[in-house]
């Protein structure tokens, strides 16, 4: 017998509480404890409720928070790429859309594709949506950096235009949120 809906909604929500367990390279602010994915997307979510205003174009917040809340959920399977990771492409897109189809497939099939489409909408970062989405993926971190004396710019010793380079994708989504994090990167390494 098919599991009902609710039994679907009920494995996947089980399922996704892993996300607790998938610690990032980044620090809470002000403190030496790094954070994990389930903190990193619930803080990126609420910076997008309270920022929306400074998107470049008018978004759905809807979708934006969406974004937000599932973007790293992949991570479950695929795991945590650092940003500035030498080693490894931060875009491993073939191993996270595995395991978006697995872990998002757990859900009834309308709610399964509806993620998995909004995920890999996030991923290609053409929309308003998820440039802006992108844009506060990317500048949460560098406000840690900020509050922890350069953070992982300063632990992994990135030098001053890889980390340019990284970021100014922020832009796309959000000139104001750029030239904050912008300024944010010249005064750490300014010192």
């Amino acid at each position: 017998m098919e599991a009902s809906n609710f039994e679907k909604q009920i494995s996947f929500i089980k399922e996704i509480d892993k996300l607790k367990y998938i610690q990032r390279k980044t620090s809470l602010f002000n403190s030496t404890r790094n954070e994990n994915d389930a903190e990193h997307s619930w803080h990126l979510a609420m910076m997008a409720l309270v920022m929306s205003e400074q998107s470049n174009e008018k978004v759905d917040l809807l979708k934006v928070i969406k974004m937000l809340l599932i973007h790293d959920i992949v991570e479950i399977d695929a795991g945590d790429t650092f940003l500035f990771d030498t080693k490894k492409d931060h875009n491993n897109t073939e191993e996270e859309l595995k395991a978006a189809k697995r872990i998002f497939g757990l859900l009834p099939e309308d709610q399964a594709k509806e993620l998995i489409a909004i995920w890999e909408e996030f991923e290609a970062a053409e929309t308003a949506e998820a440039k802006f989405a992108k844009a506060m993926d990317r500048l949460a971190p560098m406000m840690q950096n900020d509050s922890n004396d350069g953070g992982t710019w300063k632990e992994f010793n990135v030098p001053y235009e890889t980390v340019i380079e990284k970021k100014e994708k922020i832009k796309e989504g959000s000139e104001a949120a750029w030239g904050y994090g912008k300024g944010l990167i010249d005064k750490f390494y300014q010192k």
